[in-house]
């Protein structure tokens, strides 16, 4: 039996649940009965629905069969309507905003958001039963009765339209789900259900940093933030309720309470959204992959820039626990020439392993000030791990629960044994800041924001909200305040998150939590960058061996190579993680694959700046770079590294080659340039020796610097640029041609990034 099956703590809430359970009462939408055209405001109504048991033959089912209400006094309608509102937040973006709450509609405002914006070109016009809405890149049909909403693009092509009770085809089957909320007979709350069609050959992307199939098609995903302890589950650290489809649409479902998405997993037909609440507030974004990313980080917010110092490697392990270990580790990786630029202190640096007190051990470390000084003169910055739940013989816990930052339940007592600060609460924001702040003030320069998966569904928060409103949303509010108060310090926007939400991807950088030491831990790491950076983040990371335990070597080096081309690059787990700790040809290969990590920095940084304007990730599914291309739809294992490096990992042990998928046009091998693969073909390519394939487009310039042991030792005068070309008279991929506009261009944008690395 699955133990979630069991009401066990912590478990995600499955809203979907409730709509197939027998007893609750169900409300369809049927008509909208009146629209006003100048403020698009209107009125949609709902026809009253139960389930009701049927037996045939040997099966028993329980379709929908409008139903009379039975209730006490009689003063509840069976025919109930509610206010809708549509809105343009730009000519691809129309926002649908429904709540069956028996309120007004607000302005539904909420730390999700950052910018809301309104255009005002609209083209508004009555159509016979209906209305029509005109921009010039979407046109938004209404259909009055049955109510139906159809979206389409700027060709006239429909994206999708919203399901209601005339479109399920199937004889008694209560599928597909109409645009719809239900009522719980178990505690009267609402739970509401937004339908939409889906087409053949449609495809779906996103969610989060979902570890499971990259297309979601036929999946249902339960968005609850959790420590899934695994990459190879359903569960997830950082669920975000946004996806983006093939059909050139993304939809953000503006909520924290739990969502469940059904991509066609219960009816092909139908993709449903499955919402903790009776507000209905969507966005849907037109547009290509990139163009849908962009809008959705306008709305939600872009991710901020990092330093360049944490491009370089992070070198960490469970864990350094004393200032003997943290100099040693910066000792060994100048004697073994290993570029670095990050030192990360786990769980022990406090008196107590895992006992956060904000405070480093006494007994361990002699000066740590002193200690973050040399090594800072040594190029080394210090990350220092900490998390907001505070055990009962924590220092800081009776503090903590006299001052009232703990969350509490509804009887004012804490759910759980640990006091979990209330990020909700101002005051508790403002005493965690301090703590942060005390140690950025000398001299610790990133916060691993580790855990905040757990704020207790229980709950009754200081925002005055439930557990099931601020769950999801502890991550942003934890994520936002460490971020604030470090570049309120240091000016560096930089934190190392697990846990996320919607909004998140403005304090970046996320990395993918306890990967498996597997290949298959490996594939599914992958399957989540390239699922996060779907759904609006820029920067992301992983334990490059993986985290739970010693990594195998051979699993080591080609997973190693996957994090040269990440846009961070973090080894850490169960020790050991340093390379001189394995074989000498480990470490010689380590060495190789790190300084031309290095040797990339001028790229890299550059590929930073542009994704972080446009909203898009550094590290990029095939889908999201090459859309047209078919083949493109279900890749998993291989992916663009920015604009121009196409990368293919290998997931296999001892493997030294694989097939790897060229979309049109010619690509040059980066390792040996002398090669180069025709593309619109699947090709067997060998791996290079840094253990793995990586590519670039022909034409595509490449900036390269000599290696260093840390970015701020980098000599930016050895700055040159790679013309990658098949063109022998052009210097076969190692020089430039001056007189070639494109590289001139280039090199112009490039001088400005390293302009921008020296200031």
């Amino acid at each position: 039996m699955n133990i979630k099956n069991f009401d066990y703590l912590g478990q995600e809430i499955d809203v979907s649940e409730q709509f197939y359970t027998l007893g609750n009462v169900h409300f369809n939408v049927q008509k909208m009965t009146d629209f006003d055209l100048e403020t698009l405001t209107g009125t949609i109504q709902f026809n009253r629905y139960e389930r009701k048991g049927r037996q045939s033959f040997n099966l028993y089912t329980a379709p929908f069969e409008e139903a009379i209400s039975w209730t006490f006094p009689p003063a509840y309608s069976d025919t109930p309507s509610y206010p809708i509102r549509l809105s343009f937040v730009a000519s691809n973006v129309v926002r649908i905003y429904t709540s069956y709450s028996n309120k007004p509609l607000d302005d539904n405002d909420s730390i999700m958001l950052e910018k809301v914006g309104s255009y005002e070109g609209v083209v508004k016009e009555k159509t016979e039963g209906g209305a029509r809405l005109t921009t010039p890149d979407l046109t938004v049909d209404i259909n009055f009765e049955p109510f139906q909403i159809t979206i389409k693009d700027k060709t006239g092509k429909v994206l999708t339209k919203t399901l209601n009770m005339e479109d399920g085809m199937s004889l008694l089957n209560s599928n597909p789900l109409p645009f719809s909320y239900v009522h719980s007979a178990e505690n009267m709350s609402k739970y509401s259900a937004a339908s939409f069609m889906i087409s053949p050959g449609e495809h779906f992307y996103g969610c989060g940093e979902s570890f499971t199939k990259l297309d979601k098609t036929g999946q249902k995903i339960v968005l609850w933030t959790k420590d899934a302890h695994s990459s190879e589950s359903q569960d997830m650290y950082k669920p975000v309720p946004f996806y983006m489809s093939s059909r050139g649409y993304g939809i953000f479902a503006h909520t924290s309470t739990p969502v469940t998405l059904d991509f066609g997993h219960d009816y092909a037909e139908a993709q449903t959204i499955f919402i903790g609440e009776a507000d209905v507030d969507l966005f849907v974004i037109a547009g290509s992959p990139k163009e849908i990313l962009s809008g959705y980080t306008d709305i939600t917010g872009k991710s901020d820039l990092p330093p360049l110092w944490s491009f370089g490697l992070w070198m960490s392990r469970i864990t350094y626990d004393s200032e003997e270990q943290a100099r040693q580790v910066a000792e060994d990786l100048k004697k073994h020439e290993i570029p670095c630029d990050v030192i990360h202190l786990d769980t022990g640096w406090f008196e107590h392993d895992w006992r956060c007190d904000y405070k480093f051990s006494t007994s361990r470390f002699d000066d740590p000030e002193k200690m973050i000084e040399d090594l800072r003169k040594d190029g080394y910055h210090i990350s220092l791990w900490q998390l907001p739940y505070f055990t009962p013989n924590n220092a800081l816990y009776p503090e903590i629960i006299e001052k009232g930052y703990a969350v509490l339940n509804a009887d004012g007592e804490l759910p759980t044994d640990d006091a979990i600060l209330d990020f909700s609460n101002p005051e508790a924001e403002k005493w965690y800041q301090e703590k942060i702040k005390d140690l950025l003030d000398i001299g610790i320069e990133a916060i691993k924001v580790d855990f905040g998966e757990g704020a207790p569904v229980t709950g009754a928060f200081h925002s005055g909200r439930s557990g099931m409103a601020e769950h999801n949303l502890y991550p942003l509010r934890y994520n936002k305040a460490a971020a604030d108060i470090t570049k309120e310090v240091t000016g560096e926007s930089i934190i190392w998150a697990r846990s996320a939400w919607a909004g998140s991807q403005r304090y970046p950088l996320h990395w993918g939590g306890d990967a498996e030491n597997s290949n298959m831990g490996m594939l599914a790491s992958l399957r989540g960058g390239l699922s996060i950076g779907m759904s609006g983040f820029t920067y992301w990371s992983h334990d490059a061996g993986g985290f739970v335990r010693k990594s195998p070597e051979e699993l080591y080096k080609r997973w190693m190579f996957m994090g040269i081309f990440t846009s961070h690059l973090r080894c850490h787990g169960q020790p050991p993680k340093e390379p001189w700790n394995y074989s000498d040809e480990f470490l010689d290969l380590f060495r190789k694959q790190v300084n031309f990590r290095y040797k990339l920095m001028p790229y890299i940084y550059a590929q930073s700046i542009k994704s972080s304007a446009a909203g898009i990730p550094v590290l990029r599914s095939m889908f999201v770079e090459f859309p047209e291309d078919r083949n493109c739809l279900t890749l998993e294992d291989q992916y663009m590294f920015g604009d121009d490096i196409l990368v293919a990992p290998l997931f296999e042990d001892n493997q030294t080659e694989r097939d790897v998928y060229l979309p049109s046009g010619r690509w040059i091998d980066l390792q040996d340039p002398k090669n180069s693969y025709e593309g619109g073909q699947w090709i067997n390519i060998k791996a290079g020796e840094l253990m793995g394939i990586a590519l670039v487009r022909e034409g595509a310039v490449i900036p390269m610097v000599d290696p260093a042991l840390t970015t701020s030792k980098i000599d930016w005068s050895s700055l040159k640029y790679h013309w990658f070309t098949t063109d022998e008279s052009k210097c076969m991929g190692t020089g430039l041609d001056f007189n070639n506009k494109k590289v001139f261009d280039l090199k112009a944008e490039f001088l400005e990034t390293v302009e921008l690395v020296k200031h």
